[in-house]
C-alpha cells in the first residue's frame, strides 16, 4: 500500500495562526499528501493543499484583513445575535477564487437536521462550504446548501482524523489548535457538543503525530479578535512545537482525541 501522509487541521478562531507556524516545520519535515480541515483548519487548508509556501500562510495570517472574519453586531447579543456572516463569507469567497488544490482537500461540516457529520471533498467544495465550516452555533448563522442548513465542522470533532482516514491516509499530522477557553458555560456547552460525538474505532498501530500548543494560547477573545503581537507569538510556538513533535515522531494511538 502507497504511504500517504494527510495534514489534519483543527477548529480554533484566530488560533488558527499556531497551524501557519506550524505548517513551516511540516512543510520540511511532513510534506502531505491529503489535507483535511475544520472550521479555520479547512480556512487553511485549502491554500495549503494548493500549493502555498508556509511563509505566504504566515504572511496572510499577519495581514489585519484576516482578523475582519469575525466581526461583532453592533447590537449584538443573544436577541440579535453575536457575528455579522457577511465578512466570513467573503473572506471564504476570496479564499476560494484565489487558490485552487493540487492535492486531495476535504472539509467537515455538520448538517444541522439530525447534527450528521459530513466530509466534503474537492472539487465539490464551494464557498457555501468554506463558510458552513466555520458558523459556530448561536454565534453565526447556519448555510443552506442544497436545501439543507449545515454548521461548524469542529462542533463535534475539533481534529476530522477519521476523514483523513477516509481519504485513504496512512499517516496523520495533527495539529491541535484549540485549546479549553472561556467561561464555565462555554465548557459546559462545549462538553454536552462532545456528548455528541460519533462513535470512532481508530486502527491500534495508526501513525499519528499530534502537535498541540506547549504554552497558552491565550482566552476566548483572543480566539475571536485579532491582535499582531499575539499572531506573532502563536506562530513561533506552532514552529517550535510541530519541530519538537515530529523530530520525536510522537504516535498519538493511545491519546484521546475530542
Amino acid at each position: 500500500m502507497q504511504e500517504k501522509t494527510a495534514l489534519v487541521l483543527s477548529a480554533g478562531g484566530m488560533f488558527g495562526a499556531y497551524q501557519a507556524g506550524a505548517f513551516r516545520a511540516i512543510a520540511e519535515m511532513a510534506p502531505p499528501d491529503i489535507v483535511v480541515g475544520a472550521s479555520v483548519g479547512a480556512l487553511n487548508g485549502w491554500p495549503i493543499a494548493s500549493g502555498c509556501t508556509p511563509d505566504h500562510l504566515v504572511e496572510r495570517w499577519r495581514d489585519p484583513a484576516t482578523g475582519n472574519a469575525l466581526q461583532l453586531f453592533p447590537n449584538h447579543g443573544w436577541r440579535n445575535g453575536w457575528f455579522d456572516p457577511a465578512p466570513l463569507r467573503a473572506q471564504a469567497e476570496r479564499i476560494w477564487r484565489d487558490y485552487r488544490p493540487r492535492m486531495p482537500f476535504g472539509l467537515v461540516m455538520v448538517q444541522l437536521r439530525g447534527l450528521q457529520t459530513r466530509l466534503v471533498r474537492h472539487p465539490d467544495v464551494t464557498p457555501d462550504h468554506l463558510q458552513a465550516t466555520c458558523s459556530i452555533p448561536l454565534f453565526l448563522p447556519t448555510v443552506k446548501i442544497s436545501g439543507r442548513r449545515y454548521l461548524d465542522g469542529g462542533i463535534f470533532e475539533k481534529l476530522p482524523i477519521w476523514a483523513a482516514l477516509e481519504m485513504g491516509a496512512t499517516r496523520i499530522v495533527a495539529i491541535d489548535s484549540l485549546p479549553r477557553v472561556g467561561k464555565w458555560w462555554l465548557h459546559l456547552g462545549i462538553n454536552i457538543a462532545y456528548a455528541f460525538k460519533p462513535a470512532r474505532r481508530y486502527p491500534a498501530d495508526l501513525d499519528i503525530t499530534l502537535i498541540s500548543p506547549s504554552g497558552t494560547l491565550g482566552d476566548a477573545n483572543d480566539a475571536v479578535f485579532w491582535k499582531r503581537e499575539n499572531i506573532e507569538r502563536w506562530v513561533e510556538m506552532g514552529e517550535r512545537d510541530a519541530a519538537d513533535a515530529l523530530s520525536r515522531r510522537e504516535c498519538g494511538a493511545t491519546i484521546k482525541l475530542r
